[in-house]
């Protein structure tokens, strides 16, 4: 089953607070309208991902497909900041927030099949609100969507492991019950 990392999000800290003004008239591609949202956007086109950053010196970045790019961006945007004059940290504890992937079985569900099955304590599945199902795994704690075409959309985990873990037990227990 190959697992296919969307969307990694990730925050860390600049350790000092941050004068958003300033950073927006130097940084290019930097969004920032206080009245809108209270922190500024920074979008890198490579690679392409986005980067909130709040006066407190709070950083939260989005869009990495990767752990690795998540962390690499974090730096690449502290140095930047760091070369228009704020003193900010040069190693933050960078701290994953969610990751979200998806796979597909390559087989048809039937969703009313596995939300009979596996009953509601697990998952919840309003075919007229929403076309897929949502399957809680309780460990880890990932939540999955699983569709009709067989796809199937993670997130919440931490860990790239904990999805791999999450899936076996999805595909596990739907192969239990004769539904895959």
């Amino acid at each position: 089953m190959e697992i296919k990392v969307e969307n990694v999000v990730a925050s860390a800290s600049a350790g000092v607070p941050l004068d958003l003004q300033k950073i927006s008239m130097t940084l290019e591609d930097a969004e920032y309208v206080p009245e809108k949202f209270p922190g500024l956007i920074y979008r890198l086109k490579e690679p392409k991902t986005a980067l909130l950053l709040f006066s407190s010196g709070k950083l939260v970045c989005t869009g990495a497909k990767s752990v690795e790019m998540a962390h690499n961006v974090v730096k690449i945007v502290l140095a930047k900041i760091k070369d228009i004059g704020i003193n900010v940290m040069d190693d933050p504890e960078i701290k994953i927030q969610n990751i979200v992937a998806t796979t597909d079985l390559k087989k048809e569900l039937n969703l009313n099949s596995i939300a009979i099955s596996l009953g509601l304590e697990k998952v919840e599945y309003e075919p007229e609100q929403f076309p897929g199902l949502v399957y809680r795994v309780e460990y880890p704690r990932v939540v999955a969507l699983l569709f009709g075409s067989g796809k199937i959309v993670c997130t919440g985990a931490r860990e790239i492991k904990d999805i791999d873990i999450a899936l076996q037990e999805i595909v596990n227990e739907l192969s239990d019950a004769d539904l895959i």
